[in-house]
This record gives structure tokens, C-alpha cells and sequence, in this order.
């Protein structure tokens, strides 16, 4: 623990490097407090008091971190500055706020300052009261009229679950309009808890039978409910149920889309977790085509599809260009089913317009969406007006994503790169500019590939492993017998104003190229090689992937931020539309 002369030597640093109101060293700062509150509370308040421009994320992570008398005083002084509490605030402290007098001032201080219908801070206060062992409370605010969510609800269960009222819980989870995972395991504990084996079963068996397939923890909680009722068979049967999914579940996320398909078809019964599962295997690769096809099987069987089936399927559209299809599902999943589109649905339609270089629609779907777009929407048209070389268009909509997320390094570089394409050199300087500004520093590229049980990581430029010359000089005999069969360097991604020829040199100690060529030096012939990226795969190394996949006959499997990339024979899975 620092004390307070200490804290003071590092505040004058900071003070002298002008760093002091930087907001990831100010919340630095005044996470001392939380260290030893008694001791450093009267120097740690003064800072935010002095800070240029005090806002509530400064406070709002140090809530959760503090006694609660302690928070109640931090919440105490922020109201002084006078800084109003946002949308973060009241989640963070009421879990803080243990006893019952203070739990009932921050509910009255919610309510004053018009935090009714805001359905995160009615979550905090429902669980505080629940806390409390004052169900009565909790179950006045849940009646009260305010914005619930299916959170609320799992809430109310697992508390009254908590307190004995087990038969209360059922009722509320009878009345939900929507469960998830956590809602089902809250009933299922409950019933476990209060030695209710056989009921606890009995939600089970309902919630296979409405298609809901389990994560690890529902079938941990199953498993203990078939301990208590003395129920092997069950207890086998929960075993395998899972495993299936599970496996399914590993095989699609390894890129392994064949095994996960034929453990997939060989489950003796599907619910709707596999569905997804199967269909968002199936659309991370590009095939879009058997993606929908399998939506339409699990249709005929009788299953109703939710907000990940669509969501699936809307991705395994995008990328595979099937822009006519992907519109026509849409339509269908609110027409039948009756799903409101949220926003992740919004972005996959975004983005299944703007891959397919109609960026009008895509701009469109925003305009017309009923909510405000989040940087998640925004920033899949950012992405394609890069990848269409719209610089109007991208240069409008990045600004406003890199406001949205003024932390992420990918967002000033999209910008960059943009910009760069058109030459506006100016602009690029000052985007870095404001990246030195704010203290982002670009997220360095980085490839993982296991061999033979060894986890190797390569970083774009940088190079730390005991054969370094060795990978080095790979790679430099690769780039030479790839380019003599054709391959010629894609410098659109090289971010210099300098010529085509320097370009080429950055582009071969790109890390994907790095742990290829790794895995050509450690890896026997006709070994498949599988590398992660932290990035999305650059078009130079696409290319160049293609190329040492043919010239070297190897199957490489890379899988990026967005998507996996399979390449055979010179070709890739995605066809050349990512």
C-alpha cells in the first residue's frame, strides 16, 4: 500500500509532465483510494475536485472497489463538484451500498434524478434489496412500472431463490416473457438448493423440450440435480447431451467445419443451441449457401428460430455476398416469427450491403433504423467504404466512430489508411496526431501457431524467438518463390508516403507471413497449419497466403478478427470476398 507521500511524489510527476488531468492516469490516481480509503481519502478527494473536467468516469470504477461507507462518501463529493450521476454510476455503487439505510437513500436518489426508466440502474437496486433479505422492496420496484429486462426478471428468481422462496421464484419465472441460460440455471439452483431434485429435473426436461440446449454450467447444475434424485440414466444422458454440443461448439470455432458437421448430424436430437451453433460454424467460413440451407432444415423440423439464429444467419449472407438472400431472410424472420430486429441484427445488415460495395443501402438501413446507431453499425459501414475506397463517404462516417470509441487504435488507423489511399497525406498526419493526443497507441499485429505443443507468437516487425534467423530467412526464400510464380506485393495497406518499392519491405515481416514461414520450418509436408490473428487479415498476406499455399502445397487455416480463411491449392474459402 502507497502512502500518502508517496501518492503526492507521484502526483507531482505527473503534474510536471502535464499528464495529471489525462483520464487513465487521473482513475490511476484515485485508485489509490480504494487501497486504503481511511488514509488517503482527503488527498485522493481533492483531485477530481481540482481536475479541468471532472465526468463520472472517474469515479464510477472506484464504487464497486470500496466499504460502503466509503462509497456513499465518494458518491457524496461527486454530487458536491456538482457532477450528476450517469448511466454507470448507480450499477456500480449499489452493489456497494450493503446496508439497508443506504440502499434506500440511493433509491430515492435515483428516482430524483430520473433514473426510472433506466433498466441497468433498476437491476442494481433490485439485487441490493434482494441482498438486503427484503423481498417486499425488491418486489415493489419490480411491479413499479419500470423498463425490465429479461435480467430483471433472472434476478428476481435467483434472489427469492436465495432467500427459501422457491415456489415465489417459479411464479416469476413462470411470467417471464423471455429467459435465457441464466434464467433456466437460477430456477434449476434453486430447486437443487431447497433439495427439490425432481423439480429442478422437471425445468430441465421443459427447457430441452423448448429447444434451449445448455451451457457447461446448466449441465453442472443438471448433473448435481441427477446426483440428488438418485437418477443415473438422467445423469448419462445430461453427459452425452452435452459433450455433443460442446464438441460441436470446439470444432466450429477451431475451423474444423467438417467434424464439427458430421458430430453435428450424428446428435440424436437438436435443439436450438446446435442450430446456431451449426449455422454459425457454418457462416464464419464463407459458406453461406450450406448456412442457409441448414437454417431451412431446421424450419421444416418444426424449430422456431431467435435472435442468434438470425444473427447467424445474416452473417453467413454477409459473407458470402449473398446480399438478396440475406435481405429476404430478414423480412422473413419479422414476418413469421414476429423478431424485433435489434442492433446487432441492423449491423449485420449494414454490413452484408456495404461487403457488397452498396454502400447507399447500407447507409439507408441507419437512417432508417428506429434506434440510434451504435459503433458497432457505424463502424461495419466505415469498414466498407475502406474496403470500397469511398473516402467522402468513410471520412464522414469515421470521425464520428472514432468519437464513439476514442480508445480503439483500429479506428484512427481505418481512418489513416483511408486517407492514405487518396493521398491526403495532411490528414493522415493529423489523425496521428490525435492518436499521440489521446495516448492511443496502434494495437501491434500479432499471429499464434501451435507446434507440435509449443503456443509460438510472432508480432508484426518484431521478431523474439530463438530461431529468428532462421524464421527470417524462410520468410525472405517463401516471399522469392511465391513472387516467381506471380505473386506481386499489395502496397494499398502500407500506411508511408514514401515509394512502391519501400513499401514491400514492411509488408514481409507482417506477422501472419512470420508464423508461416515458422510453420514451414517446423511442420512436416502436408501438415495443415492453423494461425490466429489478433487483426484482420491484411490484403497483402490474403494474397500472399494463396500463393504458399499452392507453391508449397499446404493447407493453411488462419482465422482473424472477423472470420476463418481456408486456404488450398492457390485458393481461398472466402473467394476472394472479405
Amino acid at each position: 500500500t502507497f502512502s500518502v507521500a508517496e501518492l503526492r511524489q507521484h502526483h507531482s510527476q505527473l503534474v510536471r509532465l502535464g499528464l495529471a488531468s489525462h483520464p487513465a492516469h487521473a482513475r490511476r490516481l484515485l485508485s489509490f483510494l480504494a487501497r486504503d480509503p481511511d488514509a488517503h481519502f482527503p488527498y485522493a478527494a481533492r483531485l477530481p475536485a481540482n481536475h479541468p473536467d471532472p465526468h463520472p468516469a472517474l469515479f464510477n470504477p472506484l464504487f464497486p472497489a470500496l466499504p460502503p461507507r466509503h462509497a456513499a462518501r465518494l458518491l457524496a463529493l461527486m454530487l458536491s463538484l456538482p457532477l450528476a450521476p450517469d448511466h454507470f454510476t448507480f450499477p456500480r455503487v449499489l452493489p456497494a451500498a450493503h446496508p439497508l439505510h443506504l440502499v434506500a437513500q440511493l433509491h430515492a436518489l435515483l428516482l430524483k434524478l430520473g433514473f426510472r426508466a433506466h433498466t441497468q440502474s433498476l437491476n442494481a437496486l433490485l439485487a441490493a434489496y434482494l441482498a438486503n433479505a427484503r423481498p417486499d422492496l425488491a418486489s415493489r420496484v419490480f411491479r413499479g412500472g419500470g423498463a425490465l429486462d429479461v435480467v430483471s426478471w433472472t434476478t428476481m428468481v435467483g434472489g427469492l431463490c436465495k432467500l427459501g422462496l422457491v415456489d415465489g421464484a417459479r411464479e416469476v419465472f413462470d411470467a417471464m416473457p423471455e429467459r435465457n441460460l441464466v434464467s433456466w440455471n437460477a430456477m434449476m439452483s434453486g430447486y437443487v438448493r431447497a433439495g427439490r431434485f425432481l423439480d429442478a429435473l422437471e425445468v430441465f426436461d421443459e427447457m430441452r423440450a423448448r429447444g434451449v440446449e445448455s451451457h457447461r454450467f446448466v449441465a453442472a447444475t443438471a448433473a448435481v440435480a441427477c446426483t440428488g434424485a438418485g437418477a443415473l440414466a438422467r445423469g448419462r444422458e445430461v453427459h452425452r447431451w452435452r459433450l455433443a454440443t460442446a464438441v460441436v461448439d470446439m470444432y466450429c470455432k477451431c475451423g474444423c467445419v467438417e467434424e464439427a458437421r458430421r458430430v453435428y448430424e450424428a446428435l440424436p436430437a437438436k435443439g436450438l443451441t446446435s442450430w446456431n451453433c451449426m449455422i454459425g460454424g457454418l457462416a464464419v467460413p464463407g459458406r453461406g449457401e450450406d448456412a442457409v440451407e441448414l437454417f431451412g432444415r431446421m424450419e421444416m423440423e418444426g424449430l422456431a428460430p431467435d435472435d442468434v439464429t438470425l444473427v447467424n444467419v445474416l452473417a453467413a449472407c454477409a459473407h458470402a455476398g449473398l446480399v438478396g438472400e440475406g435481405r429476404r431472410c430478414f423480412d422473413h424472420f419479422v414476418r413469421r416469427y414476429g423478431i424485433e430486429p435489434k442492433m446487432e441484427h441492423y449491423g449485420c445488415m449494414v454490413d452484408l450491403y456495404g461487403r457488397a460495395g452498396q454502400l447507399d443501402e447500407a447507409k439507408k438501413v441507419i437512417d432508417d433504423m428506429p434506434m440510434e446507431p451504435d459503433v458497432g453499425v457505424l463502424g461495419a459501414l466505415f469498414g466498407a467504404c475502406r474496403i470500397h475506397g469511398d473516402v467522402e463517404l468513410g471520412e464522414a462516417i469515421g470521425w464520428r466512430v472514432i468519437e464513439l470509441d476514442p480508445q480503439n487504435s483500429g479506428r484512427y488507423v481505418l481512418l489513416a489508411n483511408l486517407l492514405a489511399t487518396a493521398g491526403r497525406w495532411e490528414d493522415v498526419a493529423r489523425v496521428r496526431r490525435l492518436m499521440d493526443e489521446r495516448n492511443v497507441s496502434k494495437e501491434a499485429g500479432r499471429s499464434v501457431i501451435v507446434v507440435d505443443g509449443e503456443v509460438c507468437e510472432f508480432q508484426c516487425g518484431s521478431l523474439c524467438h530463438p530461431q529468428a534467423e532462421e524464421v527470417y530467412a524462410m520468410a525472405r526464400d517463401m516471399m522469392r518463390r511465391i513472387g516467381a510464380e506471380g505473386y506481386v506485393p499489395d502496397t494499398r495497406d502500407v500506411l508511408h508516403d514514401i515509394a512502391e518499392e519501400d513499401k514491400e519491405t514492411p509488408l514481409l515481416y507482417h506477422s501472419e507471413k512470420l508464423a508461416i514461414a515458422f510453420g514451414l520450418l517446423r511442420t512436416r509436408p502436408g501438415y495443415t497449419m492453423r494461425i490466429t490473428k489478433n487483426l484482420r487479415v491484411c490484403r497483402d498476406c490474403h494474397e500472399a497466403t494463396k500463393f504458399v499455399s499452392r507453391v508449397f502445397e499446404r493447407q493453411i487455416v488462419v482465422r482473424d478478427r472477423n472470420r476463418f480463411h481456408h486456404f488450398k491449392d492457390g485458393t481461398c474459402s472466402c473467394k476472394d470476398y472479405w
